[in-house]
């Protein structure tokens, strides 16, 4: 699944063209990188400063995904995101919002790009045409300049400079983030970490130097959760650190979100 992206990825140390050399990826400068055996390829080029969800936080959030709660943030992004071209990830996670993408673009290539380990096992094999890289979105991503026909955001981090430079000129980001009342009644009740009420500002300054905002759409669903699928929800989210011992039960839960499309300048 890695050589249908190597036409778009760099080097991350000297940004020449990379090929695979059995379990490597190689520049011409003779940098080579490895392949995990479940298909990602690593383009760290050195420690990172943090490492993304671990291993029961992914388990989770697969777990909640496969469920289908979320599947009208996925169909949403499905038809913002058609295209013949290639599709990016940033934050992939377990691949699940880029795998139901690609299912309705048929000529599309994808490629997630993420921090987490645990995450990419699942995403490297989540969808026959896509591939997965181990690599920092706050660091200068490892893909060449304009390749990108749309860049998907779903809850992840947003580095605006590098996503404009990867992006085609006329190509789309979209990005999904959680509305003031996402989640309320677990927040309320177990004491999760607040949505940020700057957070639409904060997303705005992280873009507008490079991109110009289109419409932007509110998502919201009343999600009807057994016992164990609301102590699955927390423990996919950051909260999942700081409530270990929540007991929860059946509950019917607010999940709010705010799809944007951004254009470059």
């Amino acid at each position: 699944m890695i050589d249908g992206a190597l036409p778009y990825l760099r080097c991350p140390v000297c940004r020449q063209g990379l090929q695979r050399v059995e379990r490597s990826l190689r520049c011409p400068a003779g940098h080579s990188f490895d392949m995990a055996k479940q298909g990602y390829a690593d383009l760290t080029a050195g420690r990172m400063p943090h490492v993304g969800d671990t291993a029961e936080m992914v388990a989770d959030r697969a777990g909640f995904l496969a469920a289908g709660h979320y599947d009208f943030i996925a169909d949403e992004l499905a038809a913002a995101a058609v295209s013949s071209g290639l599709i990016v990830d940033a934050g992939v996670g377990t691949g699940h919002y880029l795998a139901r993408v690609l299912a309705a673009a048929p000529e599309a290539s994808g490629l997630g790009l993420d921090v987490s380990k645990p995450a990419l096992r699942r995403a490297a094999r989540v969808h026959d045409r896509a591939a997965a890289v181990l690599t920092d979105l706050w660091r200068p991503l490892p893909l060449a300049d304009g390749v990108a026909d749309v860049i998907l955001n779903v809850f992840a981090p947003r580095n605006g400079a590098e996503f404009r430079r990867v992006l085609r000129p006329g190509g789309r980001l979209l990005v999904v983030t959680p509305a003031p009342d996402h989640l309320g009644e677990l927040i309320e009740e177990y004491g999760l970490i607040q949505v940020d009420p700057d957070k639409e500002v904060r997303v705005q300054d992280a873009l507008n130097a490079h991109f110009e905002p289109g419409p932007t759409e509110k998502l919201r669903r009343d999600l009807d959760l057994t016992a164990d699928e609301t102590r699955t929800l927390i423990g996919m989210t950051p909260s999942a650190r700081h409530v270990p011992d929540a007991n929860p039960t059946a509950s019917r839960v607010t999940a709010s979100v705010l799809l944007t499309t951004y254009r470059p300048l």
